[in-house]
């Protein structure tokens, strides 16, 4: 099987190794992994018990046997995310290494500072700014020593929205100034990493405004060209037919990264980020949620109460997840010309998640992809090669119309 760009690390044991392989979305991950990756994939499972890394070994060895073509059955190896000896070992041993241990800015930094040092590809589910400002400022310029990329937020958040800006974008005219605005819908269940990672980020204010003005400080300037992802109030969205509440997570800052980043995105380019809702009563009480989880993120025991509800590691039935989607539609302006494309699929906080997780793992082992090294977004490290596998993984991108 060809690896592209394994050929500087041909002497190490595996192509991926997935860490957290026994939490909720580990299992998925891992489970998608044994049932689509190809034969010849070189791969281990990683977490703290042995005995659960075992029982999982067993599960997946038999859904890839059941294949035609499959991977061989997982290695086991045991790491902590407390454990930085047992993390620098594992990245030395991976080519790609992928996370779901969160809260990442509690648990993550070690894994990171491993992979960085050790040349390692890495990618993590991780939607928390904080953590992701801290790790460029901590790492990126030891990954770009090393070779290695550090991909964060390769779940729902936020790859449709990354690729699917960067989708958009490819629809519209070069070199002018352009303008995406993205709007989310969701029927699902979201998962309790997901809710444990926002409760945090919201109950660390102070710390999130200092990582984020800490990077600015080391990142450099644009020079001729400008990306921006602007503040933005409720409104009507005619274009969609539905009320646009402006969403507080990671995605936009990702966009406009990869703006900076890719002078495919023009001159001028603004990307706004929304929930799209199409009653009047349930935008204001989306509105009205937001502030109250807010103001219960600030107060000790409110915060604790709220954790014990909605734990990480846990999620719904496989029913409940099968009839769960989503659908991130894009209005793209420029050049005189207006396109209106969408992202869609199934299960966003579980299912598509670990899909989306597992194929960008696979894009770094084996994909031809441009040359880049640091901490990068995925639409900068894997763009079109990722955009292609989440399409014949069942994930829709198209244009739906252009004017």
């Amino acid at each position: 099987m060809s690896r592209p760009n394994g050929t500087d690390r041909a002497d190490r044991a595996y192509d991926i190794v997935l860490l957290g392989a026994t939490g909720f979305v580990g299992v998925l991950t891992a489970e998608y992994l044994a049932a689509h990756a190809p034969e010849g994939l070189r791969w281990a499972i990683a977490g703290r018990s042995a005995e659960k890394l075992e029982r999982l070994r067993e599960r997946l060895a038999g859904i890839a046997h059941a294949r035609d073509g499959g991977p061989d059955a997982p290695a086991v190896l045991r790491a902590d995310s407390s454990d930085p000896e047992s993390l620098r070992e594992l990245a030395h041993h991976a080519c790609v290494v992928a996370t779901t241990v969160g809260p990442y800015v509690l648990h993550g930094e070690e894994l990171v500072a491993a992979c960085a040092d050790a040349g390692t590809d890495y990618v993590d589910l991780t939607g928390e700014p904080e953590f992701v400002d801290l790790m460029y400022v901590r790492h990126d310029t030891r990954a770009r020593e090393t070779g290695a990329r550090l991909v964060h937020a390769c779940g729902f958040d936020s790859v449709p929205h990354d690729l699917g800006a960067y989708f958009t974008v490819r629809q519209l005219p070069e070199g002018v100034p352009l303008r995406v605005d993205g709007f989310v819908r969701t029927h699902a269940m979201f998962s309790g990493g997901t809710f444990a990672s926002a409760l945090g980020q919201f109950a660390r204010g102070p710390q999130l405004l200092a990582a984020a003005r800490e990077r600015r400080r080391h990142e450099p300037r644009l020079m001729g060209r400008r990306a921006t992802a602007p503040p933005s109030a409720p409104r009507f969205a005619k274009e969609i037919g539905a009320w646009a509440l402006p969403l507080p997570t990671i995605d936009p800052q990702v966009v406009r990264r990869s703006a900076q980043a890719l002078e495919r995105y023009g001159p001028d380019f603004s990307y706004r980020h929304y929930a799209a809702v199409e009653r009047l009563p349930v935008a204001l009480g989306g509105v009205a949620a937001t502030g109250a989880l807010f103001t219960a993120a600030q107060l000790p025991p409110a915060r604790r109460w709220l954790s014990d509800r909605f734990k990480p590691g846990e999620g719904p039935s496989a029913a409940r997840r099968a009839k769960s989607w989503f659908s991130v539609r894009f209005v793209g302006e420029g050049g005189g010309r207006r396109v209106f494309t969408e992202v869609a699929g199934g299960d966003p906080g579980y299912g598509e998640t670990a899909k989306m997780l597992a194929e960008s793992a696979l894009s770094l082992a084996f994909d031809h992809l441009p040359k880049t090294a640091g901490q990068v977004t995925t639409a900068v490290a894997m763009g079109d090669a990722l955009t292609d596998r989440l399409r014949g993984a069942g994930i829709t991108f198209r244009v739906a119309a252009i004017l």
